[in-house]
């Protein structure tokens, strides 16, 4: 009885991919052409992909049973479910054959171009090629892993052109309405080759693929899970190329629209949107470093805030093969210009000058670790600082001095450097461009309440509330910190709070 709710609760088309596994080639063939005749992509992808339930049917592991296909099915189906079957016969051979196996999933996905080219204005069959395709980079990974070549990344290489054909074939499907263009499968495709182009490090090949992407005028439309594989390459590209504040909004999309239970993923992408919030001024909250198991960030935001060089140089070795793994040992390398302005702030408001001596910059940076400094290495630390907008002022070579501002803060927030460069040094914007620009940024820092002060700061309010609570009465006091923790408790609720300060 139990077994017959069971079987009822079960829709027809999964008890046939169920049985699948226990199908002979004849009965394997016949359900091939029913969901070919019936048009049904999702369930014949299912029954060409290498991993799945009727890949260990030991029926199905024929190296020649073309006369057998022919006779079942018709082109172009046909060439794709032979080469298939050739593929799963070299898989489950002992030892597994992968070098041949690879080479018939190549011819796989030759058959798939020209089936998508076949079949006019319809594009059912996308989940056809999503399987071939995502099965032929697997085993071109494989075989990198365990084939002998002269050139590392031969596979992979291969693999992209194959995947390249597909596309061309999606990106030509310009005249079918939106819901059958193959232009759905676009993004797909592209996410795959990304996988490629990462693992190979040909970056430069990723170009033409985003251009392509930001033409669709349904690129809004495409599922949310290929539209966070796309953002986070693309945000990881956009920090390679030093562009953080494309990179920024990239990888701030992936990581919120990544579902809580993909740990794995958040974490990932997590590894990469860290050190582009820490070069636009935003530290990590150690609650989410401990949380997702990156505490390196974490200690070198500290080593940051602290302006402490020795600090910094420290964690850096301690978590090298970590960040030369991730690939962003470079990255986070360029950290340390904020260490330096952090150190020369400090230096700054115990001297309480708008003429600071170098000598007392070279002298701190002593004080932090770096022994062996020059005095003409502090000159160019100082001076990159000026050039980088992270100090307001300018060097007197004649006085040995940096002089600084005296009207502005000399050492402005980073939030705040980034917005002066982006939107008011930009001489390709109108003046219309950066007044609107200029009042939705305030807009925005005003509704904000996830800013975090610095401890200066902190203390200069904390002084003010202090004066003004002694000229008041107990009754007016209790009202004020009332309202004063009930603000504080609302901003440790906001998202954005729970990840990143801004400094």
């Amino acid at each position: 009885m139990e077994f017959l709710q069971i079987l009822f609760s079960i829709k027809y088309t999964d008890i046939r991919y169920i049985l699948i596994h226990k199908m002979n080639l004849f009965q394997y063939l016949t359900t091939i052409e029913r969901f070919w005749n019936n048009g049904e992509g999702t369930a014949l992808a299912r029954l060409i992909n290498i991993s799945g339930s009727h890949a260990s049917n030991k029926s199905l592991h024929v190296e020649n049973c073309e006369s057998m296909i022919e006779r079942h099915l018709e082109p172009p189906v046909d060439e794709v479910i032979n080469t298939h079957l050739k593929t799963l016969y070299y898989l489950h051979e002992t030892p597994p054959n992968y070098g041949d196996a690879y080479k018939c999933q190549m011819a796989c996905v030759q058959a798939v171009v020209k089936l998508l080219e076949a079949i006019k204005e319809e594009n059912w069959c996308l989940p056809i090629m999503y399987v071939t395709c995502l099965d032929l980079r697997l085993l071109a990974l494989k075989c990198e892993n365990t084939q002998q070549v002269a050139k590392r990344g031969h596979f992979m290489e291969k693999a992209a052109e194959c995947l390249m054909l597909c596309f061309r074939v999606c990106t030509a499907d310009n005249r079918t309405d939106e819901r059958d263009t193959k232009r759905l499968g676009m993004l797909h495709l592209v996410n795959q080759m990304f996988k490629v182009y990462f693992r190979i490090n040909k970056l430069h090949l990723c170009k033409p693929l985003i251009l392509a992407i930001d033409r669709l005028p349904f690129k809004e439309s495409f599922p949310l899970a290929q539209q966070i594989t796309y953002k986070y390459f693309v945000g990881r590209k956009a920090m390679y190329d030093s562009d953080y504040k494309l990179s920024d909004e990239y990888l701030s999309f992936a990581f919120n629209h990544c579902l809580t239970k993909f740990w794995k993923n958040k974490r990932l992408i997590l590894i990469y949107l860290v050190p582009v919030k820490m070069l636009l001024g935003h530290m990590p909250r150690k609650e989410t470093m401990e949380k997702f198991k990156v505490p390196q960030f974490y200690e070198l935001a500290n080593a940051l805030k602290q302006g402490n060089i020795r600090q910094f140089d420290d964690v850096m070795q301690k978590y090298e093969a970590f960040f030369i793994d991730t690939g962003i040992y470079i990255i986070v390398e360029k950290l340390k210009i904020i260490a330096y302005r952090n150190l020369f702030k400090k230096v700054y408001l115990i001297l309480q000058t708008h003429q600071i001596d170098l000598q007392h910059f070279f002298t701190a940076l002593q004080f932090v670790g770096e022994e062996d400094i020059t005095m003409d290495e502090t000159h160019c630390i100082v001076a990159n600082l000026i050039a980088e907008r992270k100090i307001k002022g300018y060097i007197s070579y004649q006085h040995n001095k940096l002089v600084v501002s005296k009207k502005e803060n000399p050492f402005p927030n980073l939030n705040i450097q980034e917005f002066y460069e982006l939107t008011l040094l930009d001489e390709s914007k109108s003046v219309q461009q950066k007044t609107a620009e200029t009042l939705l940024i305030a807009s925005k820092w005003e509704q904000e309440n996830s800013i975090k002060m610095t401890d200066e700061q902190q203390q200069q309010q904390q002084d003010q509330t202090d004066n003004q609570n002694r000229l008041k009465h107990d009754d007016e006091k209790k009202v004020e910190n009332t309202q004063v923790n009930a603000e504080r408790q609302q901003k440790s609720e906001t998202p954005i709070n729970k990840v990143f300060l801004i400094t």
